[in-house]
């Protein structure tokens, strides 16, 4: 497997609501072309709402369908990271 990226990447971050998410969200967004590649973010509980200019999706699924998006990060608490990692790669 290969993973390649550039500057028309579109990412996601799984768990923008919390501390970690926010800090590396808004980091990355300061950093070259991040500010146009975070399209999306999920937090099933907070759908609907945004991050600093960025959609809240409930689901993956829904935020790549809505956005395109084909890169994820995961910034959620140790005891999700298995379900939102298998829910990055079944979407």
């Amino acid at each position: 497997m290969s993973i390649l990226i550039n500057k028309d990447t579109k990412v996601i971050t799984q768990g923008i609501t919390g501390k970690t998410g926010q800090f590396h969200t808004r980091a990355c967004r300061e950093y070259a072309n991040g500010r146009e590649a975070f399209v999306a973010g999920v937090n099933p509980k907070k759908a609907g709402e945004d991050f600093e200019g960025i959609p809240i999706y409930a689901s993956v699924k829904e935020a790549k369908a809505e956005t395109g998006a084909t890169v994820s990060v995961i910034y959620v608490p140790p005891a999700g990271a298995a379900a939102a990692i298998w829910e990055a790669v079944e979407a």
